[in-house]
């Protein structure tokens, strides 16, 4: 199949995909959108949102729908990076033998990822990044395709281990899920609290998931959109000497180059899925939230006039 011929089918399947999804997930169109993208890229997501608004839910049905194996892991103060890695054990013959942990699957949904201690939040990170783990010497390569899908919540700051800055930047998008509308909700109480269960029908294979990643890899993307990628993202760093006096005001640090190569991903991916063969700037900009939301950090002065992450970024584009 010619790579004209494959996106025209992604665009097909995506939207099939999505009705599949909305079976379970009434609203939340916009996140189950950068979910896929991220999906579609190889990338992770972090989601931040209060409790009670199907998290886990959504992550569960997208990995069904998908086809994909999918582990859940609730993070706790006591958590040990053996406890998600897996750890080596006497069998029965006197050698050791490695048991797999939970971080051995497809889509990993690490709940309440900011409740664990920093030695386990790295443990994790290096799965995400390395595609890998290494117990007593020995490495162990993760199925793929592996997405880690993050959850966090925004409000119970007591008791967490907030993430820091360098593992932020892990993740390709950070997802902000807000309340559903009235009409939303009314169609959410009355699925939940009825008899019916919706089945899912899986869509995708490992492999066909992965033929889409080296698919929106192989897009084209003109200079001028790269340039204007590269050029949002410094213009969010104050000590730059371009730096507007906007943002050396509100913003203490920027995004870094990792930004960048996401925006240009996710504008490939939000190009294929939309049946465009080649990004435009408008494709960048409709994923600039997701990705820069959790790269900029504020200031002081930022926090005590209400401005927030978005309304930087917005001013930006």
């Amino acid at each position: 199949m010619s790579d004209v011929a494959a996106i025209k089918a992604l665009v097909e399947k995506n939207r099939i995909l999505k009705q599949e999804i909305a079976k379970i997930i009434i609203g939340q169109e916009e996140v189950v959108d950068q979910i896929l993208l991220s999906i579609y890229t190889g990338g992770h997501s972090l989601l931040i949102g209060v409790p009670g608004l199907a998290k886990t839910l959504m992550v569960n049905t997208i990995a069904s729908a998908l086809g994909l194996g999918f582990k859940r892991i609730q993070f706790t103060p006591d958590l040990m990076p053996s406890d998600i890695l897996g750890s080596e054990v006497l069998d029965q013959n006197r050698n050791f033998k490695f048991i797999k942990g939970p971080i051995f699957s497809n889509i990993i949904l690490a709940d309440e990822i900011n409740r664990t201690p920093p030695k386990t939040q790295a443990a994790l990170l290096e799965a995400m990044q390395e595609r890998a783990v290494t117990i007593a010497g020995n490495q162990y390569k993760l199925d793929l395709p592996y997405y880690v899908l993050a959850t966090q919540n925004p409000i119970e700051q007591e008791g967490t281990y907030p993430l820091p800055e360098a593992q932020l930047d892990r993740f390709m998008f950070a997802i902000e899920l807000k309340y559903p509308s009235i009409a939303e909700e009314i169609k959410v109480v009355k699925e939940t609290t009825s008899d019916f269960k919706h089945e899912i029908t899986p869509l995708f294979t490992p492999s066909e998931i992965m033929d889409i990643q080296h698919l929106v890899r192989r897009i084209p993307v003109p200079d001028n959109v790269v340039e204007y990628a590269v050029k949002l993202v410094n213009s969010t760093r104050p000590n730059q000497n371009n730096a507007s006096e906007f943002v050396k005001q509100f913003i203490d640090w920027g995004a870094g180059p990792r930004a960048s190569q996401n925006l240009i991903l996710g504008a490939k991916a939000h190009a294929a899925v939309n049946g465009k063969f080649s990004p435009d700037i408008e494709d960048v900009k409709a994923v600039s939230l997701g990705i820069l939301r959790h790269r900029i950090i504020k200031n002081y002065k930022a926090e005590a006039e209400g401005i927030s992450e978005e309304d930087i970024i917005r001013k930006l584009l």
